[in-house]
């Protein structure tokens, strides 16, 4: 039997502070990349790590948000808290990788092809590992196409977001980039979310967590996780001011920069005494 499914039973507030959630990752998450571009070596994992876990947050914690709003009529629908946290370790790996790609080998040419592509099948990853943590009274089919077109939206998004990254252009820039980052993660979210048709057997959703048991780990971990980065991002001034003058990655700390030394007209000893020693033969 074929299932009716209702993704907005909430109306716009699941969709908009799920997109707000979206935003917030990316922003904290594409600032570290940034700065991680702009240190030298030994503090880069450090910025990339915090990037990684950050933007794997944000989008995880925007997906299950805008799952509160999802509903199946007459099937009650639990979750499977292995998957449903496997998940999330899942788009923190392998954002993670894609940004560590882009953070060591610079956000151009086939290192941002590649950093994107991974950082974007991430995404989808992560979108559908959590679908499949879902447990009801039936199953679900996917539009190949539809499934598709979404994984194609997760990999250009990730793509430009990355490149956005590597230009160190302010804080302004930045936030630009985060906002169409969360924009395009939460149509990658409910473009899967249209390939998905449901077929109802009659039998009980089984062993899970309910959407309400889930709610409160969900929002506390990943939301207080966001706010410690969030603070990192504000009390480090470059991280918001996006100067021009941060000290290039090449450069290694505690080496001096070469100086420039002004010679004065006054010749140089050495000269003057192998001047004086031709001058000598001639005065006897």
């Amino acid at each position: 039997m074929h299932g009716t499914v209702d993704g907005f039973s909430y109306g716009l507030v699941t969709p908009l502070v799920a997109y707000l959630m979206a935003c917030l990752g990316g922003a904290l998450g594409l600032r570290c990349t940034t700065r991680a571009l702009r240190v030298a070596h030994s503090w880069r994992p450090g910025w990339l790590a915090l990037g990684s876990a950050a933007i794997g947050s944000g989008i995880w914690t925007m997906h299950f948000i805008a799952m509160m709003g999802f509903t199946i009529h007459g099937a009650p629908i639990h979750y499977d808290r292995p998957t449903t946290y496997a998940s999330l370790l899942l788009a923190i790996v392998m954002v993670g990788v894609g940004i560590f790609i882009v953070g060591y080998k610079g956000a151009t040419g086939s290192a941002l092809f590649t950093g994107g592509t991974v950082t974007g099948l991430g995404v989808a990853s992560m979108h559908y590992l959590g679908m499949a943590g879902m447990r009801f009274g039936g199953t679900f089919e996917y539009n190949t196409l539809t499934v598709a077109a979404s994984v194609v939206i997760a990999v250009v998004a990730a793509t430009a977001a990355l490149w956005a990254a590597g230009q160190v252009r302010g804080f302004l820039w930045s936030v630009g980039a985060s906002l169409v980052m969360g924009l395009a993660v939460s149509g990658m979210h409910y473009t899967g979310m249209a390939a998905l048709s449901v077929h109802l057997n009659g039998s009980s959703a089984g062993a899970g967590e309910s959407p309400s048991s889930l709610l409160a780990p969900m929002l506390i971990g990943p939301l207080a996780f966001l706010l410690l980065a969030g603070v990192v991002v504000v009390f480090d001034p470059l991280m918001i001011t996006g100067r021009a003058d941060w000290t290039p990655a090449e450069r290694k700390p505690g080496v001096p920069a070469p100086t420039l030394v002004a010679h004065s007209a006054r010749p140089h000893p050495a000269a003057t005494s192998r001047g004086a020693a031709r001058r000598t033969p001639q005065n006897r």
